[in-house]
């Protein structure tokens, strides 16, 4: 899956934060307010800032709500694990070999991991870098 390295790191971030916003938005109705990502060697890192619905909100309340949250998120997970895995396929050219989930029911936060088969930041430009020294 080798796509030629034309984008910088920071668009490839910004091309995935918009997916993941789009994908969160046509499985819940509404996405989150922020999403940003970081390639970081073989990582992709996403986090996603106010995930929860107002009803999941309410339910943070107490232990057994805040459960029930974490539940219904890891199975939405689940669900869309193959769609993830496109979105961060696509944009990077890397085949996704794990990945971690989890969301705060107290920030509202849900951060993903994505562990990619090679080290993609060694292969990408970077907007502001020198050119080679000759």
């Amino acid at each position: 899956m080798s796509m030629p390295q034309t984008k910088t790191k920071g668009q490839i971030e910004a091309e995935i934060s918009d997916s993941m916003v789009k994908l969160q938005r046509e499985q819940t109705g509404r996405g989150p307010n922020q999403a940003h990502t970081y390639i970081l060697e073989d990582m992709v890192i996403v986090r996603m800032q106010e995930v929860l619905t107002p009803a999941e909100r309410q339910l943070t309340g107490n232990p057994h709500g805040q459960s029930l949250v974490k539940q219904f998120h890891q199975q939405m997970h689940e669900i869309a694990r193959r769609s993830l895995e496109q979105i961060i396929e696509g944009h990077t050219g890397c085949r996704v070999v794990s990945i971690h989930n989890d969301v705060s029911t107290k920030s509202g936060e849900q951060v993903g991991i994505f562990v990619l088969d090679r080290n993609l930041e060694a292969t990408l430009p970077r907007r502001h870098d020198a050119p080679p020294r000759r």
